[in-house]
């Protein structure tokens, strides 16, 4: 009975974190549907809040309006596709190498790849924008796309849970005559779905949401990002939070989605990749 009882209270707490975490989730949603003088009048009124009182679809209308939303999602849905594809490809080959093969200054890549997981991004942005400039890229999806395509958190991710894979099965592999490339994409990659899951949200969401390096390298209105057509709604007048609301459920409808379809390989990568401890 005691251990019911625990159980039960546990359970409730777990419960009421989770309504609070997704509390402002359900308020943005909720206000993307009111209209403009119901949105903070209604948080003075406890629950009414989150309730969509004289529902409109009003703030959607003035999205599409305003701002040429539709294309800056298919821009961000190619890109981040891309870019999170080509990722996979590099940081997983990578993250293989360094957990199967041995080779000379493995050691040393290794400890680098360490040493830059602490590295801000900040601190080499303006270094970077200078040599896509040069490079002549600077307003196109490749200063988007290649200077990303090596991270290395993911190469760490990848490397960790190859760790755990049995020699035993690419030896097997090996002696049936399969090489290197064909071990890993006919076997290793098939038994590594929590793992690509994972690294495959956790970069789609940092690319779908950053917005320093897009602002700093497109110019052309016609290549803007989902996170640079929302900047519009805040420095184009006028300012009203409905349309704001209704832009900010609609990009993060896509990554909810993203989440809702993978969490179960989610969660299975983060628990067996090793970077736990």
């Amino acid at each position: 009975m005691k251990q019911k009882r625990k159980t039960i209270l546990l359970y409730a707490a777990n419960t009421v974190l989770g309504l609070l975490y997704i509390s402002p989730l359900v308020w943005m949603i909720v206000s993307a549907f009111k209209p403009e003088n119901r949105i903070f009048s209604d948080m003075s009124k406890g629950l009414a809040a989150f309730w969509p009182a004289e529902a409109t679809l009003e703030n959607f209308e003035q999205v599409l309006i305003r701002s040429d939303m539709p294309r800056y999602v298919m821009n961000s849905i190619f890109y981040v596709t891309v870019l999170v594809a080509l990722s996979l490809i590099v940081n997983s080959t990578f993250g293989y190498a360094l957990a199967k093969f041995e080779f000379k200054g493995k050691n040393l890549i290794l400890t680098v790849v360490l040493s830059l997981l602490v590295l801000p991004l900040e601190s080499i942005l303006l270094s970077l924008f200078f040599i896509v400039n040069r490079l002549g890229w600077a307003d196109s999806y490749l200063a988007l796309i290649i200077p990303f395509m090596v991270k290395c958190f993911d190469v760490y991710l990848f490397r960790q849970f190859f760790l755990d894979i049995p020699d035993d099965l690419i030896e097997a592999a090996e002696i049936d005559g399969a090489g290197p490339f064909k071990t890993f994409v006919q076997v290793v990659v098939p038994i590594s779905k929590p793992v690509f899951a994972t690294a495959f949200i956790l970069d789609y969401v940092a690319y779908w949401s950053d917005f320093m390096w897009p602002l700093l390298v497109i110019t052309d209105a016609a290549k803007r990002t989902v996170q640079l057509g929302i900047q519009t709604f805040f420095t184009e007048p006028p300012v009203y939070y409905g349309p704001i609301m209704a832009a900010l459920t609609i990009v993060s409808l896509p990554m909810i989605v993203l989440f809702l379809f993978l969490q179960k390989y989610y969660v299975q990568g983060i628990s067996t990749s090793g970077i736990k401890g």
